[in-house]
């Protein structure tokens, strides 16, 4: 009897996404041949509620290692949204339930991140056969060292700071670069050190604004005409870090700052030190293109442990890698846990060591 194995994509799109559909594809045929039949679930969770599907072709997985994005198209559908009936009145949970039902599914691979996973976690506690696959540039999934798509979104920023090297010296200006990362530091703190940032900024390490700007006058003290600053998005200063998100968020509004610490950090350096300062934000740029060659053997690696568990009916879990070894945890445990920069992280001691301000 054929197993039919649902896939979908779902949150933020990364680098490694079809390179792990391509993983699961190329090796549960390599295991069952015509025993296995894949459905691609169209547009994330959305396309599970609204019975958006493909049924897939072995030709569909060919060409796609190396292409970003992803071929069966991802969209946000929040958790906290899932039990709520909304204008449409559509039961989100119900509608998955049926539609899983009546695709014949005999299991359902979701890839992505934090909010994916309590997804996956919420219909694996509905009953439903679920295997998940951790996706995010954020690196900050609870329970595996690396996720798909971190590396090449830290080789992408880190070419981002490299390039702004050359333009802040030739103009003697401190260039504030903000990476992505509401919550999670990893993606700066690595790009940060890769790159040569004079100061890194992360959403775990509050930071003292006078802190900063003394490090960027001591470089200029000690013959230094630039400075970079790598800043997470999710950066707040010691103040904000008391306050609720409501209450930060009117503070920059009404600065006329916006949302986000760099544009504020980069007006509050120039007053404070007279140095010349700009903003540079690469966005989505970090997200994009082909994943690096670490990132293909990681996605393939996933894809392909993904598949045993498959056929081994080994349901309710999320692939990880840990100490080197991919293996499996519970969805349960892991689901609503994030994996955040700690203060005894090894690559803070490095970038004090070098001299790097952490604010």
């Amino acid at each position: 009897m054929k197993k039919r194995v649902g896939i979908l994509t779902s949150g933020g799109d990364c680098p490694g996404l079809n390179a792990t559909i391509r993983g699961v594809a190329k090796a549960l045929y390599e295991r069952m041949g015509e025993n296995v039949e894949i459905i691609g679930i169209l547009n994330g969770y959305s396309g599970l509620i609204n019975g958006e599907y493909r049924n897939m072709k072995r030709e569909d997985f060919s060409g796609i290692l190396t292409l970003g994005g992803t071929i069966l198209g991802t969209k946000r559908t929040p958790y906290k949204q899932m039990r709520v009936i909304g204008e449409d009145e559509v039961d989100k949970v119900a509608a998955m339930k049926q539609n899983y039902k009546n695709l014949k599914l005999d299991c359902l691979l979701t890839l992505g991140g934090n909010g994916t996973h309590k997804n996956a976690n919420l219909l694996s506690q509905e009953g439903l056969n679920i295997i998940a696959l951790p996706k995010t540039i954020d690196n900050d999934i609870y329970g595996t060292d690396v996720t798909f798509g971190f590396h090449t979104a830290v080789d992408i920023a880190t070419e981002v700071i490299d390039r702004i090297h050359t333009t802040a010296g030739s103009h003697s200006r401190v260039m504030c670069i903000e990476i992505m990362g509401n919550k999670a530091g990893w993606l700066t703190l690595y790009s940060g050190i890769a790159g040569g940032a004079d100061i890194i900024l992360l959403p775990e390490l509050p930071y003292d604004i006078d802190r900063v700007c003394s490090a960027v006058e001591k470089r200029a003290k000690n013959g230094s005409n630039f400075s970079i600053l790598a800043v997470a998005e999710g950066a707040m200063d010691c103040e904000e870090a008391r306050m609720k998100r409501k209450e930060w968020m009117a503070r920059r509004l009404k600065d006329g700052t916006g949302v986000t610490a760099t544009n504020r950090i980069a007006a509050q350096i120039q007053k404070m030190t007279g140095a010349e300062t700009r903003v540079c934000i690469p966005g989505h740029m970090q997200r994009g293109g082909s994943p690096s060659a670490y990132d293909r053997v990681l996605a393939t690696q996933f894809g392909s442990y993904a598949a045993k568990l498959v056929e081994a009916e080994h349901y309710g879990v999320t692939v990880a890698m840990v100490n080197n070894h991919v293996t499996e945890n519970k969805l349960e445990e892991i689901a609503g846990k994030s994996r955040n920069v700690p203060d005894s992280c090894d690559l803070l001691a490095v970038a004090r060591r070098m001299g790097i301000s952490l604010g």
